[in-house]
């Protein structure tokens, strides 16, 4: 009788310890908190969040740039090469821009629309 009891008290732990790992086996990984914010640790987050990262900062210094040309614009007090500099460097900017989000477009095209790849929206 009293081997029957342990029997079915080890019996009972085993189940509620193996309930514990299977949960935690198979459980969704934390993300890795940083100063950049929750980074994914599964790779369908991952590629999402660093695609946001890499776009926002080309946006970024497209943005900067397009700034610093018309600043240029602004104090090249009629000098003809200091004014197409500044041209040029706005005309750079909004190309690198429109080049960044082609290549956004391209990728969700061929990714998400013909290759169907998981987790990527």
């Amino acid at each position: 009788m009293l081997k029957r009891k342990i029997h079915l008290i080890l019996l009972v732990m085993m189940m509620f310890f193996q309930n514990i790992y299977v949960r935690s086996v198979f459980a969704q990984p934390e993300p890795i908190k940083t100063a950049l914010g929750d980074i994914p640790v599964d790779i369908d987050g991952f590629a999402t969040w660093f695609l946001e990262i890499i776009f926002g900062i080309a946006g970024g210094i497209a943005f900067l740039l397009m700034v610093y040309g018309f600043i240029l614009m602004a104090t090249s007090s009629g000098d003809e090469k200091k004014l197409q500099g500044a041209k040029e460097t706005v005309t750079s900017a909004i190309t690198g821009l429109l080049v960044s989000i082609f290549a956004l477009f391209l990728f969700r095209l061929i990714a998400v629309n013909i290759l169907k790849i998981p987790g990527i929206n």
